[in-house]
């Protein structure tokens, strides 16, 4: 669900599938799937190559080696055998877009320890946040990790890029509550986003039953985004170039 509440009111709620994935279940995945493939064309995939697309890490290298150097340029050292689930798009039909991907670290005895939103804009740049672990009692519906960040990167050109990001983030459970603001210089929301969802488990009969409920679900996506962004425009929104403030794009990688 998006909702813009500033300048002008704009809401929208589409039915979607995303994959929970821990990455060290991938070779396994791979070898009892047949809908299923990791790095190899199936009906359904997940590419390593599809995440940290930077500039400089190499095309072998896998999206957990990638999020392990990224964490360490960022002063965070994931502990010796460490559990890392990520929350993507996977490929349909060989295609995917993914707005925004999550990665949720624990430590070998369960303990959450942090959380990562790699964003991605329809120009092929990747910007990951690291989200940390929000202090405060246990409510037993799953860690929360929460970050306001200026976001210093070019999603929409409808959205300023003086704001900044809001992370609520739950801890995929058997149910997803994810929320992403834009937010101005005074706390206030100007757009509002969320994804909602229940989980259920990866099998060939799952994600099959998936792909007859949501067609070609990446390729919507994109094609939703433009829509979207028409339906924006002939609401007369003010927009953005992405070249008006380079100085406002800050670590941005993209790939080759």
């Amino acid at each position: 669900m998006h909702h813009r509440l500033s300048p002008r009111v704009h809401r929208f709620e589409y039915g979607i599938f995303l994959a929970c994935l821990d990455l060290g279940e991938l070779p396994e995945l791979d070898r009892s799937l047949r809908v299923f493939g990791w790095n190899r064309p199936r009906l359904v995939s997940f590419r390593d190559a599809d995440h940290f697309a930077m500039r400089g890490v190499e095309k072998t290298a896998s999206a957990r080696g990638s999020l392990e150097r990224w964490l360490s340029s960022q002063g965070v050292a994931l502990p010796g055998g460490a559990r890392v689930r990520l929350l993507t798009f996977p490929r349909v039909l060989g295609y995917v877009f993914n707005p925004v991907s999550f990665y949720f670290v624990e430590a070998p005895d369960g303990r959450p320890v942090v959380a990562v939103a790699e964003v991605g804009n329809t120009f092929g740049e990747q910007k990951p946040y690291l989200v940390p672990l929000e202090e405060g009692p246990a409510d037993g519906q799953g860690a929360r990790f929460r970050m306001v960040v200026p976001k210093h990167f070019y999603v929409s050109p409808f959205s300023a890029l003086d704001l900044s990001f809001d992370f609520r983030l739950r801890d995929p459970g058997d149910q997803l509550a994810i929320g992403v603001n834009d937010v101005d210089d005074q706390g206030r929301a100007v757009l509002v986003s969320t994804l909602t969802g229940t989980r259920v488990p990866l099998s060939d009969a799952s994600l099959l039953r998936l792909l007859a409920r949501y067609p070609l679900v990446t390729l919507r996506t994109i094609a939703l985004i433009h829509w979207q962004a028409l339906r924006l425009w002939l609401k007369r929104l003010p927009w953005h170039r992405k070249s008006d403030k380079p100085e406002l794009q800050r670590g941005v990688a993209r790939g080759d």
